[in-house]
């Protein structure tokens, strides 16, 4: 074959690989801006490879020019840097997972989301304001001791004590915030195994009892203090059930409505797409114990202070998640940590 044809019959195959190494090869983050409708997709890149270095055997074998020669050596070399690169360190690829593969994620289980949040915050404002109406509805929930003990957490009259604590150190309440709301993730996620009916039952139950305590302190006078110790880290602990209810829910929905896969295929799927979002529900649940521990506490802090700061916290956390991970490529930090 002569050059001419030769040349004529792979060209387009040598743009495009070349379009890639300029774009996706030489920096993924400028190529989630830059790539194009037609781009070559990263899983057909190594059998393109392949097809390069064969057509350069082939230019060699046959004596064509040494432009043509050299243009293609030049691509097998870029290639190889490429493919053969050091994978970057495990601590990276974490973070873009946090950053974009996380929120990723949990958008892709959006309607299960929204069934996890409609199950956690109904009954929650729904005790909540059956109780302003009908405060005697509190002995319904909790046993007189329990009243007595959140109505002792957060009164209004000690402003040295800590708000919604009876002792501890801020680091051994850290310490205890992490292990009961990693307590609280575990069981919602992990009853979802149960037909979806066990995050269901949980997510409902800690609506209730949420709702039950604001509801009771409000009603009793508590307000004040209570709101200003949940607000601060509200945003990270609530949204963070969330999502591990949702997790669960889909382990569910993937038991009982496996579709064309397999059931147990479906469930292995469902499995490891929940076991990663529970790793974003952990670092969640991390920031919110820090702030409980050692933000929310603080009685003296006035109450706009501490609204303030709720506000942008839940404005931090809505962005995260509805915007984390847009524009990425499906190669890009998927989440295999």
């Amino acid at each position: 074959m002569k050059q001419e044809a030769f040349v004529a019959r792979h060209q387009a195959e040598w743009s495009a690989f070349e379009h890639w190494l300029d774009t996706r090869g030489a920096s993924p983050r400028r190529a989630r801006r830059t790539r194009a409708d037609g781009a070559l997709d990263d899983s057909e890149i190594p059998a393109r490879y392949r097809r390069l270095t064969q057509q350069l055997a082939l230019a060699l074998r046959r004596g064509y020019s040494p432009q043509l020669t050299a243009r293609l050596q030049g691509l097998m070399q870029r290639g190889h840097a490429v493919l053969y690169r050091t994978p970057p360190p495990h601590w990276r690829r974490l973070a873009a997972f946090l950053v974009g593969g996380f929120p990723r994620l949990v958008r892709e289980e959006a309607r299960c989301m929204l069934a996890a949040a409609a199950m956690l915050y109904l009954p929650m404002v729904l005790v909540y304001v059956a109780i302003q109406l009908r405060p005697e509805l509190s002995s319904a929930l909790f046993s007189p001791v329990q009243l007595t003990e959140f109505e002792s957490m957060y009164d209004p009259t000690d402003p040295v004590r800590k708000l919604g604590r009876d002792g501890g150190t801020d680091v051994a309440m850290f310490g205890f915030y992490i292990f009961n709301n990693v307590s609280i993730a575990f069981r919602t996620f992990a009853s979802g195994a149960l037909a979806a009916v066990g995050s269901i039952f949980v997510l409902v139950m800690n609506g209730l009892i949420m709702g039950g305590v604001a509801g009771h302190l409000h009603a009793v006078g508590h307000g004040d203090p209570f709101w200003r110790f949940v607000c601060g880290h509200a945003s990270f602990e609530l949204t963070a059930i969330v999502i591990a209810g949702g997790a669960g829910l889909q382990i569910g929905l993937r038991l009982l409505a496996p579709g064309r896969q397999r059931r147990i295929d479906a469930l292995v799927e469902g499995g490891r797409r929940g076991a990663l979002l529970c790793a974003g529900v952990f670092l969640m649940l991390v920031i919110a114990a820090f702030i409980e521990a050692f933000w929310s506490s603080i009685g003296w802090m006035p109450a706009s202070v501490k609204y303030s700061v709720a506000a942008l916290l839940w404005l931090l956390v809505g962005a995260w998640l509805w915007r984390g991970g847009r524009g990425r490529l499906p190669g890009d930090a998927d989440g295999d940590t």
